[in-house]
């Protein structure tokens, strides 16, 4: 065998291939030390025209033109891959892009290669999950602006779904890992008996992690910073017209994201707690039920998870408020809350009376009126209780202040 050695020049593969002709001439036995050199040269070869003379993959359209010569195919033929005769003229003449789900059938249907009609990375990652994209609630996410850069139709965004959802997705570095469809969240859900929409939920997680992306905190979270004591101080602010603001703030300024993101149908959601890839937590709550005593009390159950549970193999805390149960570590948030808003030696229920007894103790403890009328309320189960009185709303604060 002469000398072979790595081919880097155009001369070089010139040689080579000169030296590979003359070999095949010779049509050396299979093991000789010729037959030996030809295939090695002739991997050399490939490899540095792979390098440097590669060739660029057919495009899809061509590839379909070429399938309908050979197969007499006329555009009316494609309705049943693509859609539509408007569609299919469009998609034929440049003017509209093949959607995941038209490839697969013009793949299944006409037998052309999924990877020469695939070119966008979106769709490429989109084809390798098994996920059903239909089974997102696509129209509350188009309202909600989860789409950055989308303008078309409901029925476009449906046909489109794979992409559009998989862009989405891909949005933030955890967005596939929190699919719960193959179980692999590690997320801690309270809820009731109500059958949650795990796609919905999956979509809200994403959405909570990409606002929490987009906001540059000045300081990192140091572990150990939540505890009563802080709990007891943000509760302070309850005070304030504008205490939830005052709170976000002071969140922020500890290395904490608050985001206030309205809940998907069917997810029966209060608040949630996580954290981001660099480390930090992340707050995030609906407003579901729009009032001040339950902005406290969620924001402090959220943050007796950071002070109790988050440096735990949890990465998510999911919560229904409104739902009961004896599950240990909820419990533990719940009792943990209360005392930040209410410390127990001063919770004496028997003393509000009335409305004017509420302003007093609310006065001494320097926090809302709201958050005792609130718990009276829940614990009472009347929620007539006080009439009109100390039922102030929150998500106007965030809609006019920090965004919603």
């Amino acid at each position: 065998m002469s000398h072979i050695k790595v081919i880097r020049t155009d001369l070089e593969h010139e040689q080579a291939l000169e030296r590979l002709m003359g070999l095949m001439d010779l049509d050396p036995e299979p093991g000789s030390p010729e037959a030996d050199e030809l295939d090695v040269l002739a991997l050399l070869i490939e490899k540095f025209e792979q390098e440097h003379y590669p060739i660029d993959p057919p495009d899809p359209v061509e590839a379909i033109k070429f399938r309908m010569e050979q197969q007499g195919l006329t555009q009316k033929d494609l309705v049943p891959y693509i859609g539509s005769a408007s569609k299919v003229s469009e998609v034929l003449n440049g003017k509209r892009s093949l959607s995941l789900n038209m490839i697969r059938k013009l793949s299944s249907g006409l037998s052309i290669s999924a990877d020469v009609l695939i070119r966008e990375p979106v769709q490429k990652r989109a084809s390798e999950q098994e996920i059903d994209w239909q089974a997102f609630p696509l129209s509350d996410m188009r309202k909600r602006g989860y789409f950055e850069g989308f303008a078309g139709s409901p029925q476009e965004l449906r046909e489109y779904a794979a992409e559009q959802v998989g862009q989405f997705l891909s949005g933030i570095k955890e967005g596939f890992s929190l699919q719960p469809a193959m179980l692999r969240t590690s997320a801690h859900l309270r809820s009731n008996d109500k059958e949650t929409d795990p796609y919905a939920l999956w979509a809200w997680q994403v959405r909570v992690l990409k606002l929490a992306q987009e906001e540059v905190l000045e300081t990192t979270y140091q572990p150990g910073t939540v505890n009563l004591e802080f709990m007891r101080r943000l509760t302070q602010e309850s005070w304030s017209d504008k205490g939830p603001l005052i709170a976000k703030e002071y969140l922020n300024k500890h290395g904490i994201h608050l985001v206030i993101e309205r809940h998907l149908p069917k997810t029966y959601l209060d608040g949630a707690v996580c954290k981001t890839d660099a480390g930090q937590p992340v707050i995030a709550m609906t407003l579901r039920h729009d009032r001040l005593d339950n902005f406290w009390f969620t924001l402090m159950h959220e943050l007796a998870h950071i002070a109790l549970h988050l440096d735990g193999s949890e990465t998510w805390f999911i919560d229904d408020l409104d739902a009961s149960g004896a599950d240990p570590m909820e419990q533990e948030a719940d009792q943990l809350a209360q005392e930040a808003l209410v410390p127990a030696e001063h919770w004496l229920p028997e003393t509000f009376v009335d409305a004017q007894a509420v302003a007093v103790a609310a006065r001494a403890l320097n926090i809302s009126p709201c958050i005792l009328a609130g718990r009276m309320r829940h614990e009472k189960g009347d929620h007539q209780l006080f009439g009109h009185l100390y039922r102030d709303k929150v998500r106007s604060l965030f809609e006019s202040g920090a965004g919603c």
